[in-house]
């Protein structure tokens, strides 16, 4: 078998940390690979994957791929490109939002892949799959001894009582919606409803919030922010990036606050309190 060391531009929590990856730099190591993988989740980090690949051309033949490439993903590989425990079991989403690159790079049809073990289903739009499929990942995920997380996101508007009635025979840990535009909001107050019957607490209701694009403003994404956690969700704030990867300092300092579980339950209680 091929032994192949992936390299990666930068850290997530999603970055395999075994002995054959490696985060940026040419580290000092004993294992002898066969192939060297470039694998690049983010446009901006393009000058620096081709500046690595040069770098590792000394190792072993380099190739380069990821979703910065804009093209379709292949099979999933536990453990190779995605921490283990991550997995994905569909590609592709069949919306067409403008701010997403998804449907740019998959197609417009969800690919359904081969189910392997994992406890954070990371797929695009897993709602979006056929029920055999769902039915057959909640199955793999009643095996895990791990609890569950969603961290690839719900479609609110595509959710159904039976997706509901699954959430509930398994080990769920957290489970995450989107709010990026306001054509969302009406599908994931009738969610938040739905989850609430069936007495899913707020710490495993998680929702993403676009924030900073160019006709956004910080009036309107803390009021978005603060109408989800209303809603009974914990909101996280996901800032918009062009392919320059640029914000500006008020926009990262905004988000920053919105992204810390502590910082967020401390707003929004103090200003329940106001409210009262």
């Amino acid at each position: 078998m091929s032994k192949i060391f992936r390299v990666f531009p930068r850290q997530t929590n999603a970055t395999p940390t075994d002995d054959l990856s490696a985060i940026d730099r040419l580290p000092h190591f004993k294992e002898e690979a066969d192939y060297v993988h470039i694998s690049v989740a983010f446009t901006w980090d393009m000058q620096k994957a081709e500046s690595l690949a040069k770098e590792w051309g000394s190792v072993a033949p380099v190739s380069m791929g990821g979703p910065a490439f804009n093209q379709p993903g292949g099979e999933f590989v536990p453990g190779r490109y995605l921490e283990p425990g991550y997995v994905i079991t569909s590609r592709g989403c069949p919306n067409r939002c403008w701010f997403c690159s998804v449907w740019k790079r998959e197609g417009p049809q969800i690919r359904e892949l081969p189910i392997t073990d994992g406890w954070n289903v990371h797929d695009d739009n897993i709602l979006a799959c056929s029920e055999s499929h769902i039915r057959a990942v909640f199955e793999m995920l009643r095996r895990q001894d791990h609890p569950i997380d969603f961290s690839g996101g719900w479609e609110a508007a595509r959710l159904k009582d039976w997706h509901i009635e699954l959430l509930k025979t398994i080990r769920l840990n957290q489970v995450w919606f989107a709010y990026d535009t306001e054509d969302d909001y009406e599908p994931l107050v009738r969610a938040s409803r739905m989850l609430e019957q069936a007495e899913i607490s707020r710490e495993k209701k998680r929702c993403y919030v676009l924030i900073g694009d160019p006709k956004d403003t910080m009036e309107s994404a803390d009021a978005r922010l603060r109408r989800v956690w209303d809603l009974g969700f914990i909101p996280m704030a996901m800032l918009y990036r062009n392919n320059q990867n640029e914000t500006t300092r008020t926009w990262r300092r905004f988000q920053r606050c919105w992204a810390m579980p502590g910082i967020i339950r401390a707003m929004c209680t103090r200003n329940e309190k106001a409210r009262m």
